[in-house]
């Protein structure tokens, strides 16, 4: 089953970090995703960039509503994801202990629901 694991962390607090700190958590989240990858464990994922690069779409009455910023303020800021095969839930939270910056924020681990393609849709 596939998890979506989404990387939180306060993003002022981040940007306190020196650039040697910076480098080493990169290093680090570079061999964890190397590690869940030789096991079989990593299907995708990604940092993103600083919510001061986001964007908020909403479509209301078929028009669309754009705002500046991310969906909502809060006290952390969505960093990233790792997507994530694993056997059931216990399986991934194991996995998801290995994120790297789970030690700053948090790590939300959501099973991902499949859509099925149906037959004869009318």
């Amino acid at each position: 089953m596939k998890y979506l694991c989404l990387v939180y962390y306060n993003e002022k607090t981040m940007q306190e970090k020196s650039q040697e700190e910076w480098d080493a958590l990169n290093r680090e989240c570079m061999a964890c995703v190397a590690d869940l990858t030789d096991s079989g464990h990593f299907l995708d994922g990604a940092p993103l960039l600083s919510t001061e690069t986001a964007t908020t779409l909403r479509v209301r009455d078929g028009k669309p509503l754009i705002t500046d910023g991310p969906f909502a303020e809060t006290k952390e800021q969505l960093a990233g994801f790792y997507m994530l095969e694993a056997r059931d839930m216990n399986e991934a939270i194991r996995l998801a202990e290995k994120i790297p910056p789970a030690r700053y924020g948090s790590v939300e681990i959501r099973p991902v629901r499949e859509l099925m393609a149906q037959e004869n849709s009318r």
